[in-house]
């Protein structure tokens, strides 16, 4: 059997594995530059490592979608729903109004694994940080990136992260007839 075999359902799980693969092997990488070096250096040589991926994950999104850079919000909103941890994790997004998106982290299998585990929250903001503003930047630069909270901040709320991007209206040029609505995986 091949992945060319599989039905459409195990087509969806197969995905699924894939990025839970990566994620694996995101998490174990990191663990191993912490051991040897610790935590400080395994933070920046990750957020250096984000830099580069996240920036290439959208632009591959992009191609993808058949999409070029410069979009507005619908189209960072419909991009962030084809991320690897869309497959993973639960988020969701909002247009809150005119030129504003917010997007949550609701359900995140690296923090709820280290909580089974004892251990406290991966202090992910730096990085977050990072990939979130390259991720919007690469959909379109002229899009701003403000974290809203996310680890180590005090996570009394329902989600883990929240990051707000903005784009004035009259660069917002995704508007399509059939605007992405909510996020849920």
């Amino acid at each position: 059997m091949s992945p060319e075999d599989l039905s459409r359902e195990e087509l969806l799980l197969f995905i699924d594995d894939l990025a839970k693969r990566w994620l694996a092997h995101d998490g174990l990488w990191f663990q191993a530059v912490e051991k040897h070096y610790g935590m400080s250096a395994a933070i920046e040589l990750d957020g250096e490592a984000w830099a580069d991926f996240t920036r290439n994950e959208a632009q591959r999104i992009l191609n993808f979608l058949g999409e070029k850079p410069g979009g507005g919000l619908d189209l960072l909103q419909r991009a962030l729903a084809f991320r690897l941890y869309a497959r993973v994790n639960t988020q969701e997004s909002e247009r809150v109004e005119d030129g504003k998106m917010v997007f949550r982290m609701t359900r995140c299998r690296v923090q709820e694994a280290r909580r089974r585990k004892g251990l406290p929250d991966f202090p992910c903001k730096e990085v977050g940080i990072v990939e979130y503003t390259g991720f919007a930047a690469a959909i379109n630069p002229q899009i701003r990136t403000r974290v809203i909270a996310c680890p180590p901040d005090d996570l009394q709320r329902d989600y883990y992260c929240a990051w707000e991007f903005t784009l004035p209206e009259a660069q917002d040029t995704s508007k399509d007839e059939n605007p992405v609505s909510a996020l849920g995986q």
